[in-house]
């Protein structure tokens, strides 16, 4: 048994008033009490009086096996086994650094973050760090945006095999490209890869086999067939049109009422070198970054669910570890600290299929713990200052 004191606390939905203290038990939350509440004898104390306890964070958007610098993508390909294995094992120490105990991996190379999930599973990981939910490769159309990893399909019948095939490997959720992306040369922002027909049958399909689907989707068109097919969630929703962003009250309506989440992968770098593949990205259809953050405060205020993600190891713009400043940007948006600290706890775990696990401190949830310096919900800016981490009831380096 531990126990863990902190001056402050947040549950994953609300404040504690007056801090908290935390019991962790054969890596699971055995109570939450008061700070005020006396401390058992002879138990080891871990005491935090300038701190905030929080749920770890859940990134639900990453990328593992890229790399974090410009024209990641075009190098998968030709990554030996051994340099892949580094490139995941480095991504997930920085995750693992600044307080994110899971991640949601949206898009591997042919299954290899997947199968790490396993491993991690069977305890034989080459690095023990965040819990791990994966899709494998994107579904996506032939030569169509991160055609690199290894999900290109045609017509019904490879559709439905893409399907099956991510059922046979138990993927935890089915990710399919609706639209073109900006590090995908040749592919369009505003196009739809797939028809509305394609798109239902993939998401009929996955559903019957108890999979959820969530979208990656930039283009206005791409966005409205995605909800007209019933998906899950979807990645980015930037709606973007020849004229800009074109978030329309009745498209947020639909999505606020069929309850489908959106994950706006805010979060960037702001170094003008390290950020030139953004720069470049937005500059092909004439948006700057503030626009794209002040557009999802939109979304919010029409009463979308927003969960949080990086979208990290792309680019260079986007490296691993980004999660805290998507968390910020969103409170600069217009959203409230205690909702915006819930898109990557509480909320993000529930969106995920994990809320009886995480994304709360509450008895018999996983002791996925981060404690900052200070007090996110004044200063969102606290959740950069880590002080210390626990994944599965053990600190982590």
């Amino acid at each position: 048994m531990l126990v863990i004191k902190a001056g402050r606390a947040f549950d994953g939905e609300r404040q504690l008033p007056g801090g908290a203290v935390v019991f962790v038990d054969e890596g699971r939350i055995a109570g939450v009490e008061p700070a005020t509440a006396p401390l058992p004898a002879g138990w080891p104390v871990a005491e935090f009086p300038t701190a905030t306890v929080l749920p770890g964070l859940i990134d639900t958007h990453v990328h593992l096996s890229g790399d974090g610098a410009d024209g990641a993508l075009n190098r998968l390909p030709h990554y030996r086994d051994d340099e892949l294995a580094a490139v995941i094992a480095a991504a997930l120490r920085r995750h693992l650094a600044v307080g994110v105990t899971t991640v949601r991996d949206l898009g591997d190379r042919h299954w290899c973050v997947l199968e790490w999930r396993d491993r991690v599973v069977r305890g034989c990981a080459e690095v023990i760090g965040p819990t791990i939910l994966a899709s494998g490769p994107p579904i996506t159309s032939v030569g169509g945006h991160c055609w690199q990893m290894g999900g290109e399909a045609g017509g019904a019948t490879q559709l439905r095999a893409a399907i099956r095939e991510r059922v046979e490997r138990r993927a935890d959720i089915v990710k399919i490209m609706a639209s073109g992306g900006a590090t995908t040369a040749g592919t369009d922002l505003m196009g739809s890869q797939f028809t509305g027909d394609e798109l239902r049958l993939m998401v009929d399909a996955a559903h019957a086999a108890g999979l959820p689907v969530t979208v990656h989707a930039h283009g206005l068109a791409a966005v409205e067939q995605a909800v007209d097919a019933g998906v899950d969630g979807i990645e980015h929703c930037t709606c973007l049109t020849p004229s800009g962003m074109d978030l329309r009250e009745s498209l947020l309506a639909s999505l606020a009422e069929r309850r489908i989440a959106v994950c706006p992968t805010l979060g960037m770098v702001t170094d003008p070198v390290r950020s030139a593949g953004m720069r470049a990205a937005l500059g092909q259809v004439g948006l700057t970054w503030d626009l794209v953050v002040q557009q999802m405060g939109n979304v919010h205020r029409a009463g979308v669910r927003l969960v949080s993600g990086s979208d990290g190891g792309v680019m260079a713009a986007k490296p691993h570890g980004l999660l805290p400043a998507a968390v910020a940007d969103l409170v600069t948006a217009g959203v409230p600290a205690c909702q915006a600290l819930a898109s990557a706890t509480s909320v993000a775990a529930q969106e995920c299929g994990l809320g009886t696990r995480k994304g709360r401190l509450c008895v018999g949830q996983d002791a996925d713990l981060l404690l900052v310096d200070g007090d996110p919900l004044s200063d969102i800016h606290a959740l950069t200052r880590t002080v210390a981490v626990m994944a599965g009831g053990q600190w982590c380096r």
